[in-house]
């Protein structure tokens, strides 16, 4: 059962499509802590998922006559466009390195990098350990895995927003956890715990 909010998202997304700005403010307010939470699940970076989140809200205001509602809530097609934008991030980073390794190597002045890496958030060092595990997935496991285990959007809303049936979604979903269990290091398992 769901607890119903007022404003319905039905009734936002009718103002935002208008072009109503402080309607779009309070859909932003409602939804930004789950897009950014699952931003980060999906790429193990606070900063990351920051710019995922100012991705996904740019997009959703500029699809904002395309947007499908599940069962009245955006946050279903909002997790999938964060997906996407997080697609986009991996590929842009992508092209980034690859111009950076055609670059001639830099001397670091003030120490070496190593430094730097040992200075990282605990949060994101563990998250990195999942998603590599979590990379080792079929895309459509991964996909199940980050839309209901990790940002909690039931089976059926995730079967409408990925146009499939429910079925299957529980299938992918039973599928990576038989997979994470064999993949994930005794590290990972035990820090879970």
């Amino acid at each position: 059962m769901r607890h119903q909010v007022w404003p319905s998202d039905e009734d936002l997304w009718s103002s935002i499509a208008a072009g109503d700005e402080a309607a779009f403010g309070r859909l932003f307010d409602r939804y930004s802590r789950p897009v950014y939470n699952h931003a980060f699940r999906l790429t193990g970076s606070w900063s990351t998922a920051e710019d995922v989140t100012q991705a996904t809200f740019l997009v959703a205001w500029r699809r904002r006559h395309n947007a499908r509602l599940v069962d009245g809530s955006a946050l279903p097609w909002l997790l999938v466009v964060t997906t996407n934008a997080v697609r986009t991030e991996w590929r842009s980073g992508r092209r980034w390195l690859a111009l950076l390794r055609r670059l001639p190597a830099e001397r670091y002045a003030d120490g070496d990098l190593a430094d730097e890496v040992s200075a990282r958030l605990d949060d994101e060092r563990r998250m990195a350990e999942v998603l590599e595990v979590v990379r080792r997935l079929p895309p459509a496991e991964r996909e199940a895995v980050a839309l209901c285990l990790w940002s909690g959007v039931s089976y059926p809303d995730a079967a409408a927003v990925l146009g499939i049936s429910e079925v299957a979604v529980r299938s992918r979903v039973s599928r990576a956890r038989s997979r994470l269990a064999r993949l994930m290091p005794d590290e990972i398992q035990e820090g879970k715990r």
